[in-house]
């Protein structure tokens, strides 16, 4: 008689195995933090650099910037403070004198949020530069922003005064029919891109409300020497 025997199937090494997953993922994980350490100096620093480039693009002529935020509770303080809150950039000229702010904000537009950086001059008090940081406009409409020659001639000097308390605008900076602006506060608008226009106006507004009373305020902070 043929007897066949079974044979017990091999048993999975589980612990080996459950090992050497653990060291695959251990190392895995490793080389995440590095590649982060690695990378995230160079993202910074681009992020810097282009910050920079854009900042002297809105205030011509300017040739150093100092960086400080806005805290929540209104207080302007240098970057190396380590506070956090809205950050903006003071630009300087050769002679290290203060040229101009750049400070930013965005209104909503016909396809979304309109994010505009200006150039906010403390001796005047008001807006003396503007550069559309992010929109997404309709191609021929949107991009006039920051081409159309009539319409920048809105941005060489906009009305942003602060009123007698120190705490807001005067006036606050409205977008106007074209043909219609009366004041130094008001915006003449691009004829057939009134809604894209009316963005800028609320970017100017929300840029200046929050920053104008405090750069006003705590000037000496960005006159003083470095």
């Amino acid at each position: 008689m043929h007897v066949e025997l079974q044979t017990q199937p091999t048993a999975t090494p589980v612990w080996p195995m459950l090992r050497t997953l653990g060291v695959i993922a251990t190392l895995s994980g490793l080389l995440v933090v590095l590649a982060d350490q690695i990378t995230q100096p160079m993202i910074a620093e681009k992020q810097r650099l282009l910050t920079e480039q854009l900042v002297f693009q809105v205030i011509p002529g300017a040739v150093t910037k100092r960086d400080f935020i806005i805290t929540a509770d209104g207080r302007l303080e240098a970057t190396a403070s380590g506070a956090s809150g809205e950050p903006i950039y003071a630009a300087y000229t050769a002679a290290g004198q203060l040229q101009a702010v750049a400070i930013v904000g965005s209104g909503g537009g016909y396809a979304g949020p309109v994010q505009v950086m200006f150039a906010y001059d403390p001796s005047c008090q008001c807006i003396v530069g503007s550069q559309v940081l992010k929109s997404n406009e309709t191609p021929g409409f949107g991009d006039k922003l920051d081409t159309d020659p009539a319409f920048r001639e809105n941005f060489r000097a906009l009305e942003a005064r602060v009123d007698t308390a120190g705490t807001a605008l005067a006036n606050p900076i409205v977008t106007v029919k074209h043909g219609t602006k009366t004041a130094p506060w008001q915006i003449d608008a691009i004829t057939g891109a009134t809604i894209s226009s009316r963005a800028m106006g609320k970017a100017a507004n929300q840029a200046a409300q929050r920053a104008a009373p405090v750069i006003q305020r705590d000037l000496a902070k960005l006159t003083q020497p470095n």
